[in-house]
């Protein structure tokens, strides 16, 4: 009946959270699949086993190697495609769309913000589905995403991705996506750990890295969405001209772009505007077809400063590093062609990734304190601590008392020789009366105090579940508040040594441990634990001599004990450990999942995960295995001791009442049961206190400085009131056992001062700003307005700063709260402010407007509408300072132009440092700022910096324009 009654409930809450889990599961599965109506692919020789003999093979031209376009006749029909991603959309995401891509064609898809260029790749990927049309195509494709998709793994892992190696196309794609140099840098050449989404490397080091993967696969559309923005003009040339119009021009190649510079070298131009193609056709037809926004377009490059650099599409080489290169080591072999077998990692030994530790040994006390004192004050624990030792008390004395009744019955039958029914009057036999006159106690009061008992221990029972429930919900979620305001507070290395599936495994799993599993097993334990106490007592007061097999099996049983708890302990451990890699190979699947489907790398990436989820399931099972293990020997060595326990009773005394043999045969039953139960319990315990250990772990981890600032260093409310900065020496490093990324760093801006920043790809450019919030450790010092920054509060320092980063940052929410999170302004405010940024038509058509829901990172905007989300949230913010992180990268030139006059009348009183790839956005800047390797190679107005030829900044200009060639 015990055992009825307890699991019962427990099989009720089983059976409903298996029908939520199983609904849930079915209402995911039932979701639409990917489409693949109206749309043909046919099999190419690309998708041959045989490359070499059926595929394509590099073929070289005048020097230049490039990919050999097959016999069959591949291509791209799009006939009347309209699609949007939701069916209650009113407006379509593409809208009667009517395109054809030949074998051989470059075509670029150019338009303004949100006119639905990526809308239109994501048609062709079949990720969008077709609400009329059709969408035919020819061949296989390959895909470079707008926003990079990295894993972590090594460069060349990222290269070659899902497929075989090829050493002489793998050197090639490195030489002609710009690569060669970057490998020089890293310490580990492409078998350098690019860390979760690339955290390790620029973010132009993970365009390329990302368009290296898409021109390695052997295929015949190559669909380019913007892969050009994250990187400088010289880099960018070089990937237009040896890349994209070099290698892969026997290939169909779209390319969406901003780049209006290479548009004149397109063979098609195709317009987007408002969902729809408004024109396409070549340079020249476009040109004369008086359309607004190709104008705007001419406008913006008639405004461009231009120099010589005649030969820049006409030479064989485009040289990317002529300029002087400071602190750099001339060790490295020269990688290229010509290396042949030789690896691009000869350069220092294997890479160490950052492996999440494991604990070893036994739980720490302090692991079992902090989770006992993070449930409650002193008063509260011990409080805890009585009710459970009088529930077990009014227990054993319930199970004492029958015994108390059996005998007292015992011993009426025996001075009576019958079994009386009506134990409650007078005994009339003196004789018997005085033999009895010890019990001095009634059959009704047996039964009055024995109800009584069972009503208390109910009672205490219901009281101490309320205590638990209490405790164990305040206990968990102290624990992840804490490690939650750990981990909001980490330093900066911290996620870029640990996954997102390291940390969400703690999140999640860890945390859901704690809530659901750690709770049963340790009010099992402390239940089981009293009771054996309460057990051990009835036997020694009923025969003592019983004590001795118990203390004996006892010892034997406690051996068997530590050894288990050793093996399941560390058991428990590895499976929370093996979880980690599950969680990090999810979480970067789904964000590469568009990727995955466009390399049809489905089948390998599900690979993948078997291969962890196998390893996981591996340590679970031995986990499981030990349990069971652990309980046979038990129940075998528990037998023993019962049958000792009785056989002992065939000489008991014959004086012995049945009362006491009975109460304990059924103590020692209910030992039998408790030790075995009671040892897994705090097995159990000890396994799900690795969760509680993990959990500390990480609200012990390296801490960022102290948000708010000391009263003496506290700065004024109106700070910074001018905008002066002024580097003095500074260094910076992301740990102490790095080297350094800044060196020497000191220069003076006034305020007021329009600052650009220019620098090849991972000269140092993103490290100065982090330098500035203070994200990474820095020595030397920053100084604004006369304040150090590092003696100020993290808050009161970055609060005080504003920037739009190069990837725009949207919260999962409403427009509302990204704009304005502490509801500091009006609606009109809002209003204005998203008018200015000419976003207000766009939040008007949303069913309710500001309030519109902003799905996980902004993925119901386009990356333009993004950006200009940050610039109106920074435009609310009107700090004295703005950091501008190649903020125009992903837009077209209109809005560029559009976010650069904002800037300029809405902070033309701030300071402004503005890191730039398109060297025409920072032309008008007070002073450029010219960085290589981390160091200042240049400062001073661009006129001055342009006057010197042999400079750094002149050199760089050199390569990026061009001179207009006379038409007359």
């Amino acid at each position: 009946m015990t055992t009825m009654t307890g699991l019962f409930p427990e099989s009720v809450g089983s059976t409903a959270e298996m029908l939520i889990s199983v609904q849930r599961i079915q209402a995911f599965l039932l979701y639409d699949e990917q489409y693949h109506q109206s749309t043909l692919s046919i099999k190419s020789e690309n998708e041959s086993n045989n490359d070499v003999k059926n595929g394509e093979k590099d073929k070289t031209k005048n020097g230049e190697k490039y990919i050999k376009q097959p016999c069959i006749n591949f291509g791209i029909n799009v006939s009347n495609a309209s699609a949007k991603w939701l069916p209650n959309q009113t407006e379509n995401s593409i809208n009667n769309i009517n395109l054809t891509v030949v074998p051989s064609q470059l075509v670029a898809i150019i338009g303004p913000v949100g006119a639905g260029k990526s809308s239109l790749i994501q048609a062709i990927l079949r990720e969008l589905p077709l609400s009329k049309g059709s969408i035919s195509i020819y061949g296989v494709i390959s895909y470079a995403s707008q926003e990079p998709w990295l894993f972590n793994g090594s460069i060349k892992q990222n290269i070659i991705f899902s497929s075989s190696l090829d050493k002489e196309r793998y050197l090639q794609v490195i030489k002609v996506c710009a690569l060669e140099s970057d490998l020089l840098k890293l310490p580990y050449g492409d078998r350098t750990i690019v860390g979760e989404r690339g955290v390790s490397l620029s973010g132009g080091q993970r365009a390329r890295i990302n368009l290296a993967r898409a021109v390695y696969k052997k295929a015949d559309i190559y669909i380019l969405d913007d892969p050009l923005t994250a990187v400088d003009a010289c880099v960018g040339k070089h990937l237009f001209n040896k890349c994209i119009n070099g290698y892969l021009k026997e290939k169909i190649c779209i390319l969406v772009t901003h780049q209006i510079q290479y548009l004149k070298r397109v063979e098609k131009i195709v317009l987007m505007e408002n969902a729809s193609i408004v024109s396409e056709g070549s340079y020249q037809e476009l040109q004369s077809g008086n359309l607004d926004f190709f104008k705007s377009l001419e406008s913006t490059e008639k405004s461009k400063i231009t120099y010589e650099d005649q030969d820049v599409f006409d030479k064989d080489e485009v040289t990317l590093n002529p300029l002087p290169v400071f602190s750099r080591s001339n060790s490295h072999h020269s990688i290229s062609t010509s290396m042949g077998e030789n690896k691009l990692s000869q350069i220092q030994s294997e890479p160490v990734e950052v492996i999440e530790t494991r604990c070893s040994g036994n739980v720490s006390p302090r692991v079992y304190l902090s989770y006992i004192f993070a449930g409650g004050s002193v008063f509260k624990i011990l409080f805890l601590l009585f009710i459970c030792i009088f529930t077990q008390m009014l227990s054993t004395g319930g199970d004492y008392w029958i015994s108390y009744w059996v005998n007292l019955e015992d011993h009426v039958f025996r001075n009576t020789g019958y079994i009386s029914t009506t134990f409650s009057g007078p005994i009339n036999n003196e004789s018997l009366s005085d033999s009895l006159l010890w019990w001095s106690v009634s059959r009704k009061l047996c039964i009055e105090v024995y109800v009584s008992i069972n009503i208390m221990v109910l009672v205490v029972i219901l009281i101490r579940c309320i205590v638990f429930v209490s405790f164990f919900t305040k206990s968990s979620m102290n624990l992840h508040n804490s490690m939650f305001d750990s981990i909001t507070r980490a330093s900066m290395l911290f996620f870029s040594s640990n996954s997102s599936g390291r940390i969400l495994n703690r999140f999640t799993k860890d945390i859901g441990a704690i809530d659901e599993r750690l709770p049963t097993p340790l009010i099992n334990f402390i239940n089981i634990g009293l009771s054996l106490i309460g057990t051990l007592v009835v036997v020694g007061i009923i025969n003592v001599y019983l004590l001795i097999p118990t203390f004996f099996i006892g010892i034997f049983c406690a051996y068997i004990a530590m050894y288990y708890l050793s093996t399941s302990r560390s058991l428990k451990r590895l499976e929370g450990v093996s979880r980690s890699p599950v969680f990090t190979h999810f979480n970067e699947t789904l964000k590469g999942l568009i990727t995955i489907r466009a390399f049809k790398a489905e089948i390998v990436l599900s690979k993948e995960f078997d291969e962890h989820q196998d390893l996981h399931s591996s340590a679970w099972y031995l986990y499981i295995a030990s349990n069971n293990a652990f309980g046979f020997v038990f129940d075998f060595i528990l037998l023993i001791y019962l049958s000792i326990l009785m056989f002992s009773f065939l000489n008991i005394d014959s004086d012995t009442f049945g009362g006491n043999v009975g109460l304990v045969i059924t103590q020692a039953l209910n030992l039998m049961g408790n030790i075995q139960y009671g040892i897994r319990q705090s097995a159990e315990l000890e396994n799900q206190m690795t969760s509680v250990e993990r959990v500390l772990e990480y609200t012990n981890v390296p801490q960022e400085a102290p948000l708010e600032s000391s009263l003496d260093k506290k700065p004024p409310k109106e700070w910074p009131s001018r905008g002066q900065i002024v580097f003095q020496n500074l260094c910076l490093r992301y740990s102490l056992d790095s080297p350094y990324i800044l060196k020497n760093i000191s220069i003076k801006i006034q305020p007021m001062e329009k600052i650009g920043i220019v620098g090849r790809t991972g000269a140092g450019k993103s490290s100065l700003i982090h330098a500035l919030f203070r994200l990474a450790l820095n020595d030397g010092s920053i100084i604004i307005d006369g304040i150090e920054i590092h003696q100020l509060g993290l808050h009161d320092l970055r609060s005080k700063l504003s920037i739009i980063p190069q990837d725009s940052v949207l919260f999962s929410g409403t427009i509302r709260k990204n704009l304005d999170p502490f509801n500091e302004y009006s609606d009109h405010v809002l209003w204005n402010i998203l008018e200015e940024v000419q976003l207000k038509d766009i939040v008007e058509d949303l069913p309710v407007g500001l309030n519109a829901k902003i799905s996980e990172g902004g993925s119901n905007f386009s990356v333009g509408q993004k950006q200009l989300l940050c610039l109106a949230r920074s435009i609310l913010r009107n700090k004295k300072i703005l950091i501008l992180d190649e903020a125009t990268a992903n837009v077209d030139p209109k809005t560029d132009s559009l976010i650069q006059n904002i800037i300029k009348k809405k902070f033309q009183s701030c300071t402004i440092l503005r890191i730039a790839h398109r060297l025409n956005t920072i032309m008008d800047s007070d002073k450029v700022l010219v960085m290589d390797a981390g160091k200042v190679v240049e400062f001073g107005h661009p006129n001055n910096l342009l006057a010197n030829k042999d400079g750094f900044f002149y050199k760089m200009i050199d390569q990026t324009y061009s001179k207009e060639k006379d038409t007359s």
